[in-house]
């Protein structure tokens, strides 16, 4: 494709229901359905919180599945997250 410097995938936690909708508008982004109706269908942000966790841990194995050597995760002021989903890694 005429690409020759490394791509390294930006990984984002998604924790709460505002941010189905400002993320889309943000980053031009499409969330995934499933993705979507289970946080919509959560009650509190700390269920989203989890569900996004479980999400980022099964993106992120897939992609390391598939050859990827570096993730690079947005932390956002949610450092905990990551750090579990890092933890669920290695």
């Amino acid at each position: 494709m005429g690409i020759n410097v490394p791509i390294i995938p930006g990984l984002k936690p998604i924790t709460n229901k505002k941010q189905l909708t400002i993320l889309p508008n943000i980053f031009y982004l499409d969330i995934p359905a499933d993705l979507r109706n289970v946080m919509e269908a959560d009650t509190t942000d700390e269920a989203c919180e989890r569900v996004g966790t479980e999400w980022l841990i099964q993106q992120s194995k897939e992609l390391k599945a598939n050859g990827v050597k570096v993730l690079h995760y947005y932390t956002l002021g949610k450092s905990k997250v990551i750090k579990d989903v890092v933890a669920a890694l290695f």
